[in-house]
Protein backbone atom coordinates (compact mmCIF):
# COMPACT_ATOMS: atom_id res chain seq x y z
CA UNK A 1 0.00 0.00 0.00
CA UNK A 2 1.23 3.53 -0.75
CA UNK A 3 2.00 6.11 1.91
CA UNK A 4 0.56 9.61 1.91
CA UNK A 5 2.60 12.25 3.72
CA UNK A 6 0.69 15.42 4.49
CA UNK A 7 2.81 18.35 5.62
CA UNK A 8 1.78 19.36 9.12
CA UNK A 9 -0.32 16.24 9.69
CA UNK A 10 1.79 13.10 9.32
CA UNK A 11 2.16 10.02 7.14
CA UNK A 12 -0.64 7.56 6.49
CA UNK A 13 -0.88 4.22 4.73
CA UNK A 14 -3.68 4.43 2.15
CA UNK A 15 -5.46 2.04 -0.16
CA UNK A 16 -3.98 2.00 -3.66
CA UNK A 17 -6.33 3.72 -6.12
CA UNK A 18 -8.14 5.78 -3.48
CA UNK A 19 -8.97 9.39 -4.34
CA UNK A 20 -6.58 11.77 -2.61
CA UNK A 21 -9.43 13.93 -1.29
CA UNK A 22 -10.96 10.90 0.46
CA UNK A 23 -7.60 9.73 1.82
CA UNK A 24 -7.10 13.18 3.34
CA UNK A 25 -10.59 13.28 4.83
CA UNK A 26 -10.40 9.70 6.13
CA UNK A 27 -7.20 10.57 7.99
CA UNK A 28 -8.67 13.56 9.82
CA UNK A 29 -7.60 16.32 7.45
CA UNK A 30 -10.56 18.61 6.83
CA UNK A 31 -9.67 19.59 3.28
CA UNK A 32 -12.36 21.64 1.59
CA UNK A 33 -14.33 20.04 -1.23
CA UNK A 34 -17.23 22.43 -1.57
CA UNK A 35 -18.50 20.97 -4.87
CA UNK A 36 -18.40 17.40 -3.58
CA UNK A 37 -15.39 16.33 -5.62
CA UNK A 38 -16.60 17.34 -9.08
CA UNK A 39 -13.59 19.52 -10.06
CA UNK A 40 -15.67 22.68 -10.14
CA UNK A 41 -14.85 24.71 -7.04
CA UNK A 42 -11.05 24.17 -6.77
CA UNK A 43 -11.24 24.29 -2.95
CA UNK A 44 -9.66 20.83 -2.63
CA UNK A 45 -6.40 21.92 -4.20
CA UNK A 46 -3.13 20.69 -2.83
CA UNK A 47 0.49 21.43 -3.55
CA UNK A 48 2.21 18.28 -4.80
CA UNK A 49 5.63 18.10 -3.15
CA UNK A 50 6.86 14.60 -3.98
CA UNK A 51 5.76 11.43 -5.71
CA UNK A 52 4.70 10.25 -9.10
CA UNK A 53 1.30 11.58 -10.04
CA UNK A 54 -0.50 11.97 -13.35
CA UNK A 55 -0.47 15.13 -15.44
CA UNK A 56 -3.02 17.90 -14.97
CA UNK A 57 -6.27 16.76 -16.56
CA UNK A 58 -8.37 18.85 -18.95
CA UNK A 59 -11.07 19.00 -16.25
CA UNK A 60 -8.59 20.44 -13.76
CA UNK A 61 -7.20 22.94 -16.29
CA UNK A 62 -10.71 24.16 -17.04
CA UNK A 63 -11.57 24.52 -13.33
CA UNK A 64 -8.38 26.48 -12.58
CA UNK A 65 -8.94 28.73 -15.61
CA UNK A 66 -12.56 29.43 -14.61
CA UNK A 67 -11.49 30.43 -11.11
CA UNK A 68 -8.53 32.39 -12.54
CA UNK A 69 -6.05 30.60 -10.31
CA UNK A 70 -2.55 31.34 -11.51
CA UNK A 71 0.72 29.52 -10.91
CA UNK A 72 -0.86 26.08 -11.19
CA UNK A 73 2.04 24.47 -13.02
CA UNK A 74 4.84 26.36 -11.26
CA UNK A 75 3.36 25.76 -7.81
CA UNK A 76 2.48 22.11 -8.58
CA UNK A 77 -1.17 22.66 -7.69
CA UNK A 78 -3.65 19.87 -8.28
CA UNK A 79 -7.24 19.10 -7.32
CA UNK A 80 -7.23 16.31 -4.75
CA UNK A 81 -10.61 15.11 -6.02
CA UNK A 82 -9.01 14.21 -9.36
CA UNK A 83 -5.97 12.28 -8.15
CA UNK A 84 -5.95 8.56 -7.43
CA UNK A 85 -3.12 7.47 -5.19
CA UNK A 86 -1.03 4.75 -6.83
CA UNK A 87 2.37 5.46 -5.25
CA UNK A 88 3.77 7.33 -2.25
CA UNK A 89 2.86 11.04 -2.29
CA UNK A 90 3.72 14.09 -0.26
CA UNK A 91 1.25 16.98 -0.36
CA UNK A 92 0.40 20.23 1.36
CA UNK A 93 -3.32 21.09 1.63
CA UNK A 94 -4.10 24.63 0.52
CA UNK A 95 -7.56 25.11 2.06
CA UNK A 96 -8.88 23.31 5.13
CA UNK A 97 -11.94 23.90 7.26
CA UNK A 98 -9.67 25.22 10.00
CA UNK A 99 -7.72 27.66 7.79
CA UNK A 100 -10.78 28.95 5.95
CA UNK A 101 -13.52 28.91 8.60
CA UNK A 102 -15.80 27.10 6.11
CA UNK A 103 -17.43 23.69 6.24
CA UNK A 104 -15.62 21.12 4.08
CA UNK A 105 -18.62 20.30 1.83
CA UNK A 106 -20.41 17.10 0.86
CA UNK A 107 -18.28 13.95 0.91
CA UNK A 108 -17.01 13.18 -2.58
CA UNK A 109 -17.93 9.88 -4.18
CA UNK A 110 -15.40 7.06 -4.43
Amino acid sequence: MPYLTVVGYGTFEVEKGKKLVLALEDNGINILHRCGGRARCTTCRVEMLAGDYCDLSALEKEAFEKKEIEGVIEDHLRLSCQIRITEDLTVRPILTAESSGMEPGPRPEE
